[in-house]
């Protein structure tokens, strides 16, 4: 090698040394003192280990005002590039909050709609690293349209490759919508949070004072607004969390979820399920424990946990196979569907269509939880999201009826008359119009009133509905279940129906798009 090529050849490790560095020491000691990591620490962590490759390392900004003209550190704020999680490639980007606050500015930007595209055409999941203080004021406009170049990639991508959000720091401002866009938001407690206005600007306009946390913290957009689905005490199990969802999740939507074969047997028997059930449709149970009973080793991993908790969304494998369950849990709120539940149920059930991931149901439903504020609140609309997002899945669906399954929520959940594959009930099931009760008093109101004595004549009416119409047999005379099963046989009989549905092929209408209830 030519002397003046060697010379090339040193200065670029000399640049590349300088990158791995990082900004100071003191910048990383101040980011290890807030109980961060820094942003190539998070990456070692997501990714398997010596398999990142980086992209754009040398890049810097070429703002020339407001004093940026002194500073052109490398990486520009954000670490970009490709690696393998458990084998698999993904994609990933990470701010680097020791560069500018992790603030977005014009080549910062470039890098990661260069990143985004890449994850698409190659067809593999993109994962953000968040930890960045919004648009780069010095860079003005520049900055703003960089996130909309952003915004624009996330809706190209959805549906089409697995997009997660990490939430490890602070994202306000509009900065907050390429998350929102996202098929996952995970968030660390106490060192992320997001806002579209943060507080000062709250106390401002409203005169409420309220902390970072208390206003977009982990917990709050774990409990209260939906708006993150998984939250962690540290980075470190949030990372590992991260990596747990990828391995239930294909690559692209071209592509089935991967198998991992176990040594649970698919014929186990599930005597447990006849004691976890009561046959009483008052008495609650904790629906968890019927899906630890169904899945492979007892093991899943629950969407939106702590957030509508009526309803159960959760991924778990089947025999080896990846599903999504949705089930009511009758722990809270007695199972009924309200806004935010079918909002929940909505969006996992969509999410699985799109990535061939086939869908479970269980049903123990009294109805839509009634109230002005539910009605107000635009039920009818929010119902229809979850009405809406079954009738357009094309994945094998197969349901089962635990117990009761009453009015519009049995029909919204799933039911065969939405397109349910297969539909299977317990012995224990009713399914109706309404209760019993509700029933025989709008029925025969005019018998129990006329009667001498009222209430045993309500008492009559009621067992006699109860014996025409509500036993657990009637739907199956019908053809609306296709069979009644042995609830300790419930595995069995689900690992070989999903398997015969393996191949199914369904086609929509042509048409450019939907037009979903909002």
């Amino acid at each position: 090698m030519a002397p003046d090529a060697r010379g090339r050849v040193a200065e670029l490790h000399a640049m590349r040394a300088e990158v791995l560095r990082g900004p100071s020491d003191r910048a990383t000691a101040a980011q290890h003192g807030k109980g961060k990591l820094t942003a190539r620490e998070r990456i070692a962590l997501l990714l398997d280990e010596g398999s990142f490759q980086e992209m754009e390392p040398l890049r810097r900004h070429r703002a020339t005002g407001f004093g940026l003209e002194h500073n052109r550190p490398y990486t520009d704020g954000v670490i970009t590039g490709w690696g393998t999680v458990h084998g698999r490639q993904v994609f990933v980007y990470a701010h680097d909050f020791r560069v500018f606050g992790g603030a977005l500015g014009e080549a910062h930007a470039s890098k990661i709609h260069k990143i985004m595209d890449k994850a698409i055409a190659a067809g593999a999941p993109l994962v953000s690293l968040n930890d960045g203080a919004g648009a780069r004021i010095q860079e003005g406009v520049a900055a703003l349209a960089g996130y909309g170049g952003i915004f624009q990639r996330n809706t190209r991508a959805s549906g089409v490759i697995p997009q997660i959000s990490v939430m490890l720091g602070p994202c306000a401002g509009g900065a907050a919508y390429s998350p929102a866009l996202t098929d996952f938001v995970f968030m660390v407690r106490d060192t992320s949070q997001m806002f579209i206005t943060g507080p000062d600007v709250v106390e401002a306009v409203t005169g409420a004072r309220v902390s970072q946390n208390g206003l977009g913290g982990a917990d709050v957009h774990a409990e209260t607004s939906g708006v993150c689905h998984f939250a962690y005490d540290d980075e470190e199990s949030c990372l590992e969390e991260v990596r747990y969802l990828l391995s239930l999740l294909p690559r692209n939507n071209r592509e089935n979820p991967p198998a991992e074969p176990g040594d649970d047997p698919a014929d186990r028997p599930c005597d447990a399920l006849l004691d976890l059930v009561p046959a009483d449709g008052n008495r609650p149970y904790d629906m968890r424990r019927v899906v630890e009973e169904l899945v492979d080793d007892g093991e899943f991993l629950e969407v939106h946990e702590r957030w509508a908790t009526n309803i159960i969304c959760a991924l778990g494998r089947m025999d080896g196979q990846v599903t999504g369950v949705i089930a009511n849990q009758p722990q809270s709120l007695a199972g009924v569907l309200d806004i935010e539940a079918s909002e929940k149920a909505a969006r996992f059930v969509q999410m699985c269509d799109a990535f061939n991931i086939p869908l479970l149901t269980l049903l123990d439903v009294p109805g839509f939880l009634p109230g002005v504020d539910q009605e107000h609140g635009g039920i009818i609309r929010h119902g229809a999201k979850l009405l809406y997002a079954y009738c357009n899945a094309t994945v094998p669906r197969v349901s089962v009826v635990l117990r009761k399954a009453y009015g519009g929520a049995y029909i919204v959940m799933d039911s065969q008359s939405i397109g349910a594959d297969i539909t299977y009930a317990w012995p224990t099931n009713e399914i109706a119009v309404m209760g019993a009760e509700g029933a025989a008093n709008v029925i025969f109101r005019k018998q129990i009133a006329a009667a001498d004595d009222p209430e045993a004549m309500r008492r009559r009416m009621v067992k006699e509905y109860k014996a025409e119409l509500m036993h657990p047999y009637y739907a199956a005379e019908r053809g609306l279940v296709d069979d009644v099963i042995d609830p300790s046989e419930t595995r069995r009989v689900l690992i070989d129906t999903f398997a015969m549905l393996r191949s199914k092929h369904a086609d929509l209408p042509s048409r450019k798009h939907g037009n979903p209830p909002q």
